[in-house]
């Protein structure tokens, strides 16, 4: 039996057919009537963009919550497969570093130009914890590399590096405090209660090894504002940064006493089957199954966390370059932490988050910032290259994004006795390898390197440039909290990937 034929298709949501113009007049209620109907529609379709979005992210990040690291696919296909980011604590001073301004050694020592000055309203209180004087910094610049970029002598080792470095000059935060900075540039705000960078990738992709955490943290002193900038927040357990030591065993109370070492597979699956009873009871409580999840993967790395922590299988020549048994203590601190880096992304861990502070200032030089640059970059900038050189030999740059960046940069003024203030308005940071177009800057400050006054980027565009690397959407990587979708770069639409920054 034929079926009768449909009924012609109506328009969605059309309004209802009016005679024509010459023959009725337009009453305000009809006017609005209409207005009404096409807003709905309007609504309805983003509301329906946002269930298609959230239905296809749900069936793509589904987690096993006693397998939370299995790896899971990307949105598009990724540039990277990890990312090694080489935190600079306390806020680098990007002139006298990386941002050359020719300007600024010719004002050495006069007041700011009017032109800029009166910008104030812009560039917030710099003025009012800073001296009128512009301040150059006594080192001098050159280009290097095939793409002739500007780098301090401060940076020798970094700058034999310079064509694999993206120079994003145009960098600008949301505080002039440090913990408020900190958090921001890890998680996405200043108030420390969102998961961070790490947290975020590790839920979005999982890790490779899942006798590893998916994310490890290597510090002496950590940033500013604690623990909240690793923290996986609402996320669930599993993805929260681990602390690794970088001398000696990397975790604590790793490996059980020998006495206790025969039976400790048969204890652990009781207390996993008293966990999981527990947990099965009390369903929808994330932190029950990443406890779980947890013991487990202690167990697991009981070999291989120790074997990462061992480089005793390293060369001489390897540990030379990152200068790992120097005479300077700190220097050779984070040559080794630079050098676990590269292990542990060799061994599948997926972000690796290196703090560089050996005290509680790190780059923080707000007297005698001569001292605190040099002392710093001393420290920081052979194991840097150290460990871009040693990706490169071991075909591991062009699947590693390394990023370089610290919470803010310093003010152009002089601040007490020769130093710099905090300035968030304008700074540098750098991306490598992991698909990135390097030998080149994006956006630029002002003449003396105050604001970003060039194609300026807020922190969310240099998160969303991460994501992007390892093939993720930042709009699309999202987890449902208390009634709303919660993101990295906040609400949907609002960052962008910075452009040009990939090949």
């Amino acid at each position: 039996m034929t079926a009768p034929p449909l009924p012609p298709a109506r328009p969605f949501l059309s309004a209802p057919s009016l005679p024509p113009s010459s023959s009725v007049h337009s009453s305000r209620r009809d006017f609005l009537t209409r207005c009404g109907g096409g807003a709905g529609a309007l609504a309805l379709t983003a509301l329906l963009a946002d269930t298609a979005r959230a239905q296809n992210f749900s069936q793509n990040r589904r987690i096993d919550p006693l397998h939370p690291l299995a790896p899971r696919q990307p949105h598009f296909r990724p540039r990277a497969k990890h990312v090694i980011w080489l935190y600079q604590s306390g806020g680098p001073p990007s002139m006298d570093l990386f941002d050359y301004k020719p300007d600024l050694f010719k004002l050495d020592g006069k007041p700011v130009p009017d032109s800029i000055r009166n910008l104030k309203d812009k560039v917030g209180g710099v003025f009012n914890s800073s001296k009128k004087e512009l301040m150059a910094g006594p080192w001098k610049f050159a280009q290097h590399g095939r793409s002739g970029q500007w780098v301090s002598e401060l940076m020798p080792h970094t700058a034999r590096h310079v064509d694999d470095l993206c120079f994003i000059k145009s960098l600008h935060c949301d505080s002039s405090n440090h913990a408020p900075a900190t958090y921001q540039m890890n998680t996405g705000v200043i108030l420390g209660d969102r998961p961070s960078v790490g947290s975020w990738l590790t839920y979005g992709l999982g890790s490779e090894n899942q006798n590893l955490p998916g994310y490890v943290v290597l510090f002496q002193v950590g940033g500013f504002g604690g623990t909240a900038n690793w923290s996986n927040a609402f996320l669930p357990a599993a993805f929260q940064g681990t602390k690794f030591r970088h001398e000696g065993e990397p975790v604590f109370n790793l490996k059980p006493p020998a006495e206790f070492a025969s039976t400790q597979r048969a204890t652990l699956d009781l207390i996993q089957s008293f966990n999981q009873s527990h947990r099965d009871a009390r369903p929808g409580v994330l932190d029950l199954d990443g406890r779980i999840a947890a013991y487990e993967l202690a167990y697991r790395m009981q070999a291989e966390a120790l074997d990462v922590g061992n480089l005793t299988g390293e060369s001489a020549a390897t540990l030379e370059l990152y200068g790992v048994n120097d005479a300077n203590k700190p220097k050779a601190m984070y040559g080794r932490q630079c050098l676990l880096a590269r292990r542990l992304i060799e061994r599948g861990v997926r972000v690796v988050q290196t703090y560089h502070m050996v005290d509680k200032f790190g780059w923080d030089g707000h007297d005698n910032n001569k001292a605190y640059a040099e002392r710093n970059a001393l420290q920081t900038d052979q194991a840097v290259a150290a460990l871009l050189t040693d990706l490169r030999q071991r075909g591991l740059l062009d699947e590693t994004l390394v990023v370089w960046a610290g919470e803010f940069g310093r003010t152009p003024m002089m601040q007490g006795n020769g130093g710099r203030n905090h300035n968030p308005y304008g700074f540098t940071g750098w991306l490598a390898g992991g698909g990135i177009q390097g030998g080149q800057s994006i956006g630029a400050t002002d003449e003396i390197g105050l604001r970003a006054a060039v194609d300026p980027h807020p922190v969310k565009d240099f998160h969303a440039t991460i994501l992007h690397a390892l093939g993720l959407h930042h709009d699309d990587l999202f987890f449902e909290h208390n009634g709303r979708p919660e993101r990295l770069t906040g609400v949907a639409g609002t960052a962008r990937v910075i452009p040009r920054a990939f090949a």
